[in-house]
């Protein structure tokens, strides 16, 4: 290569991830939203690249942005670095009323933090240890389900950054209670969560990038088994 060619390259923006993760296609949905073009980089994480390990030292996990050269990690901050850069592309990702804002930050920590734990010890428990979970589950959802509201997306009338968030939902617990064999969301009990997981996994730029459902349907059995016989 050449120096401008050289130039060039290192002014291209990278996504370093893996094709199974929730954390890589929400960072993939925000740039989609902002129209920004970038080289996707798979990883393998039994053999983590050099590039990985020095982009994110610390952690050492996907996804990584790069961006003119420099890398940002965790999945929120990477959201929010692409929400400040491109600020004049595509929607806002994140509010600009500083409480609405803030908000969002929450309801997105709320996700990971109450919400995913007992929907995941839920998939990966049996007997009175998944019954304990289911119910904790459904009290973390009705949350959600109040701060919907009448809202189509948490973000209004179009997604934001707790939709890019949570989205994985829409998907994931489908799969979930097709394995388990039990409903986790109704429309009787959740009826705006439904119509939200109906609508944002039906969007066109939430269907470019949807994660193969054939391929993580038997890689959840797989993770979820182990757990059963201990």
């Amino acid at each position: 290569m050449d120096h401008q060619e050289l130039e060039e390259e290192a002014e291209k923006v990278k996504l370093l991830g893996i094709w199974s993760s929730p954390y890589v296609v929400k960072v993939m949905w925000a740039l989609r939203i902002k129209g920004v073009e970038y080289d996707y980089i798979e990883e393998d994480l039994r053999n983590k690249s050099n590039l990985l390990l020095e982009c994110n030292p610390v952690h050492k996990k996907i996804p990584v942005l790069i961006y003119q050269g420099k890398p940002i990690a965790e999945p929120d901050v990477i959201l929010e670095f692409i929400n400040d850069v491109w600020k004049d592309s595509g929607h806002r990702i994140l509010p600009e009323d500083p409480y609405e804002r803030a908000m969002a930050r929450f309801w997105s920590k709320f996700g990971l933090d109450k919400l995913s734990p007992p929907i995941w010890k839920w998939f990966t428990t049996q007997g009175k240890e998944q019954e304990d979970a289911y119910e904790a589950a459904m009290e973390q959802l009705l949350l959600l389900e109040k701060v919907l509201d009448e809202k189509k997306f948490f973000g209004g009338q179009r997604i934001g950054f707790v939709d890019l968030s949570l989205g994985s939902l829409s998907y994931v617990i489908p799969i979930y209670e097709d394995i388990t064999g039990v409903k986790l969301i109704t429309s009787d009990k959740f009826p705006r969560l439904s119509a939200w997981m109906e609508g944002f996994v039906g969007l066109p730029l939430v269907q470019e990038h949807l994660l193969p459902l054939d391929k993580l349907q038997p890689r959840y059995q797989a993770i979820r088994e182990p757990f059963l016989s201990k």
